[in-house]
């Protein structure tokens, strides 16, 4: 309590008694017991509510204890079940959960973990990919303020994210890494690993990397092959040995026809091996006729024109080159798309040449825009010329129809700064991004899209879009979303097909382990988003002539369907909308490739290491008694005894209004029986 709060205090008990003593002792001139009684409830009266005027705060103390807490982190990958450790799992967290001195120890939090990390105990052996280091990143986020050791049951084997060995950089609590599966080394042959790109171009030959390793002591012979369909394309003999024990083979394969083309890599089998499910990998490439080339004109230097080659080149089938207008016109056949960033007057021959030859344009615009000479080099678009700026943040259209977009959290991007005032269309137009000012949306675009005369135009009214492709790393860790929102707009500017009502994105082919997903958007007659739609999709295996129809899940701001359960193949689809005439189809290849079974043995270095780091201790799954009593008996690990500390203000504290209640009553009691009123 603060020295001008107690000396408020003092003050009010002498105005208190003070006007006690002079109402009922110098007023009255008398001194018998009952003034002494009413001049005492009066102080008290009086010193109470002057109490809650100033309003005290006092602290307070409360004790609790507090047990550590034991995660159990299971692996539930496919690879458990394939090592043949699941049941040995499932006792193990049987015989953690019954035992009654570990649960008065602890409070037993349970994790399962594949590709995502999930906090229940329901296993099912059945995740695709498995991935600690998301684990541990969670974990970090929800014990870091207690004492939590880990036990990481799982056979060590990760198939995706960062290496989690070094997890103990964010993750500040001892783990117990129970090891799964058997760490008996067996003479092995395995594909390590495939490099190959997802795209070639017609006629061209397209490189692929092959990584070939052996585990045993023999010298060994064996032969790598790589087929399509019933015809070899590549073969090799590799001889390996305990000193010769990995293989490069860099190839060449021809792109002769356009499509989707599979392929299998595989390293033969000797006899003694133990696991051949890793000898074998499929993959794919998608042939194309033509690479999209993209022109990025600009007069200016700006971190946006980094930001735009970047995301459009993410994608293999683009290619980004930033000119300057008189070197555009030198090159302008070389391109099907062109990007004119913020024109100026020397911009007047660069659109003549895109009119001549009838190329589709993407316009940015910003604070070096002259629009004076815009104005004048084109008639769709005017803008009204302040000499202001301002800067508008971004609010998704949902009802844009031409494409599908993905919500990336556009409101919460960096504002873009351009020329304030209002932009006249002359054509119709559909908005992308509408503007909007300290939260307050306005009925005007920031981006858009159009066609006229069979060409189609997209301009985004601000500079300052490498802030946003920045802040989606900053969220997610990957500039992955923002690439994909850019590649589809380059997308559609770099296509004059017709616009539809049902748009349907999905890829050619999905790898085995792959998150097999279609999305679509179907929009009703007057080109809104659809919402209340049923969507189907109807799948028929080449092969099998099996037939399954999946229904679409509204998801934001399109519908979405999962198909990763699907045996690899070939399959044809139709995407249809139920009591309407509209459908799409296609066709998609789905690999065949397990990652959780390229394993035979649990990563036990690993698994040390981790422990090592984290001053835990590893055990193998079936020492489970000896992990219940070190857990027991570490003394790091202990019920505390914490303490909490609140700033209780007095006006919160309710006896004291009865207390002046209670002082009023009998006051006028006393007062009423003695006759005093």
């Amino acid at each position: 309590m603060q020295k001008e709060t107690v000396l408020y205090i003092i003050l009010a008990g002498i105005i208190a008694l003070s006007l006690a003593l002079f109402q009922y002792i110098y007023k009255s001139k008398k001194r018998s017991t009952i003034y002494m009684l009413l001049a005492f409830l009066r102080f008290v009266t009086i010193f109470s509510v002057l109490l809650l005027l100033i309003n005290p705060k006092f602290d307070k103390i409360t004790y609790y204890n507090e047990k550590p807490n034991l995660v159990i982190a299971v692996d539930n990958s496919e690879s458990i079940s394939y090592l043949k450790q699941d049941s040995k799992v499932k006792t193990l967290l049987q015989n953690l959960r019954s035992n009654d001195q570990l649960n008065e120890r602890f409070n037993l939090e349970v994790y399962t973990f594949g590709k995502e990390v999930n906090a229940n105990d329901s296993l099912t052996f059945n995740e695709k990919q498995s991935n600690p280091s998301l684990l541990f990143e969670r974990l970090s986020q929800v014990f870091a303020n207690s004492t939590s050791p880990t036990l990481l049951v799982s056979d060590g084997n990760q198939t995706y994210g960062n290496d989690y060995e070094y997890a103990t950089s964010k993750f500040k609590q001892p783990i117990f890494p129970v090891i799964l599966g058997d760490t008996t080394q067996y003479l092995d042959l395995k594909i390590q690993q495939l490099n190959v790109n997802k795209y070639a171009y017609l006629k061209n030959k397209f490189p692929v990397e092959i990584i070939t390793v052996y585990s045993g002591t023999e010298n060994v012979n064996s032969e790598l092959r790589v087929s399509s369909g019933n015809a070899t394309v590549y073969s090799e003999k590799v001889n390996f040995s305990k000193e010769n024990a990995s293989k490069v083979f860099n190839l060449t394969l021809p792109a002769d026809r356009v499509g989707v083309s599979s392929y299998k890599a595989e390293i033969v089998a000797i006899e003694s091996e133990k696991n051949i499910a890793n000898n074998v990998k499929n993959f794919a490439v998608e042939v194309i006729d033509q690479k999209t080339s993209v022109a990025i004109v600009s007069d200016v230097l700006h971190p946006d024109l980094g930001a735009l080659k970047k995301s459009i080149e993410s994608n293999e089938q683009r290619q980004a080159t930033i000119l300057k207008p008189n070197d555009f016109l030198n090159q302008s056949n070389d391109f099907q798309l062109v990007i004119l960033y913020q024109p100026n007057n020397n911009f007047k021959t660069v659109y003549e040449e895109v009119e001549k030859l009838r190329l589709n344009k993407f316009t940015i615009v910003g604070a070096q825009t002259n629009w004076s000479a815009l104005n004048g080099f084109q008639n769709l678009y005017t803008q009204t010329i302040t000499n202001q700026t301002e800067e508008f943040q971004p609010i998704l259209n949902i009802n844009y129809s031409p494409f599908i977009i993905d919500d990336l959290d556009f409101s919460d991007f960096p504002p873009l700064k351009s020329e304030f005032g209002v932009t006249k269309f002359k054509v119709p137009t559909e908005t992308i991004l509408f503007k909007s000012v300290n939260g307050t949306q306005l009925n005007e675009p920031l981006l858009l899209s159009f066609e006229a005369n069979d060409r189609r135009e997209a301009l985004l009214l601000g500079e300052g879009i490498w802030r946003w492709r920045a802040q989606t790393y900053l969220d997610t860790k990957s500039f992955a979303s923002f690439d994909d929102f850019m590649g589809k707009l380059v997308q559609y500017l770099s296509s004059n097909q017709k616009k539809t009502r049902l748009n349907v994105v999905y890829e050619s082919f999905y790898n085995g382990n792959d998150d097999v997903q279609i999305s679509a958007q179907y929009f009703n007659k007057n080109y809104e988003f659809d919402k209340s739609a049923t969507l189907n999709i109807t799948l028929k295996n080449k092969e099998t002539e099996a037939t399954r129809t999946f229904p679409f899940i509204l998801k934001n701001n399109s519908y979405e369907v999962d198909l990763s359960g699907l045996p690899s193949g070939d399959y044809a689809f139709t995407v249809s909308v139920k009591n309407e005439n509209v459908s799409n189809s296609g066709e998609i290849k789905i690999l065949d490739y397990n990652v959780e079974q390229q394993f035979l043995n649990a990563n036990v270095t690993k698994l040390q290491s981790l422990a090592t780091n984290s001053q835990g201790k590893p055990y193998f799954i079936n020492e489970s008694d000896d992990i219940i009593n070190e857990l027991i008996s570490d003394e790091r690990f202990v019920t505390i005894q914490k303490s909490s500390k609140n700033v209780v203000p007095l006006i919160d504290w309710k006896f004291l209004l009865a207390v002046i209640v209670l002082c009023l009553s009998l006051e006028w009691f006393i007062r009423k029986y003695n006759g005093l009123i």
